[in-house]
């Protein structure tokens, strides 16, 4: 192995946090999120730090991407990289000024249906590909938001999408992960690493949309690469274990607001993790309990690797069920109830 991919993280992270020094005093001066009824923090907190995480893991890419073996000629990484762009941008424009939820989800579409058409490997071998493209691209689009809603506490989206981006780059560093999304997996983490420092709570900088919504599209392109290693023992399952809290939270929250009648596209704080801290735990026990269930998940994915056999892929799916749904549970219940 050479020194290269060893450099990734490292990299990834030194650049995120030092652009985040050079961007903070713009930041403080146009984009500052002012505390509302739906807000977790109490005074103005600058946002868009999310420019130097995304900044940092394209430029650690692209710098590393030769040293690593990665050939440049395919059209995959590079409708990737100009895809979060895109999304960045809008969510940089949307941090400023907000834009109409119809324009964002119309423009979000678009650069999700731009990955999955160029992604390499098949979720579904035996179904239609235009069918398997289709419900990609309609998964992509509401992880994409889904990881947009997960960043409303300090540390979140770091408890979320440290431990399952560090096990997928450890997965390509031990031979089982295609070069491309190593990479991009070790760049991304770096990213989230080199803004932590300015997140942890209570945090002096957030993340923004121009973060979230570029970084749930990695993700999930991520996921799509190891999903198409070869069916349910080779990677689907790993890939369906990994971001099961999210997933989880988001689209239980959403079922039940749509249940009761609310109008789902405006900001609210009804997630269980949000609601979690209104039961009684602080912001670094919520994220904690996050951070420590997403190990634990990514453990179960990786024991589906090691041991790819029916039953094995079974019982990992439904422990990582029932610890998904234990979390949700305590995080529902009063704190005085739950002890």
């Amino acid at each position: 192995m050479t020194l290269a991919p060893l450099l990734t993280v490292p990299l990834a992270a030194l650049l995120s946090a030092g652009l985040i020094v050079l961007l903070k005093p713009l930041l403080q001066r146009y984009a500052l999120a002012r505390p509302n009824a739906r807000s977790s923090h109490r005074v103005p907190t600058p946002q868009g730090g999310g420019i130097a995480i995304i900044a940092a893991a394209l430029i650690t890419a692209a710098v590393l991407a030769v040293p690593t073996g990665i050939a440049l000629g395919g059209v995959e990484l590079p409708v990737l990289a100009l895809s979060v762009i895109a999304l960045a941008v809008v969510g940089a424009v949307d941090d400023i000024r907000p834009l109409s939820a119809s324009l964002r989800l119309v423009i979000q579409a678009g650069a999700v249906a731009a990955v999955v058409l160029t992604v390499e490997g098949r979720l579904l071998p035996d179904a239609p590909l235009w069918l398997e493209r289709s419900f990609a691209i309609l998964a992509g689009l509401w992880f994409v938001n889904l990881v947009n809603f997960m960043d409303g506490l300090d540390w979140m989206t770091l408890a979320e999408f440290g431990p399952p981006t560090a096990f997928l780059f450890a997965l390509g560093l031990a031979g089982r992960y295609a070069p491309e999304p190593t990479l991009v997996a070790g760049a991304l983490l770096g990213g989230l690493l080199g803004f932590a420092p300015f997140n942890r709570p209570v945090a002096r900088l957030f993340m923004g949309d121009v973060g979230s919504l570029p970084i749930g599209l990695i993700v999930a392109w991520l996921l799509f690469r190891l999903a198409g290693q070869g069916g349910l023992e080779g990677g689907l399952a790993a890939a369906l274990i990994l971001p099961l809290y999210p997933i989880a939270d988001a689209t239980l929250t959403l079922l039940w607001r749509l249940r009761r009648g609310e109008a789902v596209w405006q900001a609210h704080r009804s997630h269980y993790y949000q609601v979690a801290t209104v039961n009684g735990f602080s912001v670094r026990e919520t994220v904690g309990w996050v951070f420590a269930l997403q190990v634990a998940l990514a453990a179960l994915a990786g024991v589906t690797l090691l041991w790819p056999s029916r039953a094995v892929t079974l019982v990992c799916l439904v422990l990582a069920a029932g610890l998904v749904g234990w979390l949700l549970r305590r995080f529902a219940t009063p704190r005085a109830a739950s002890a």
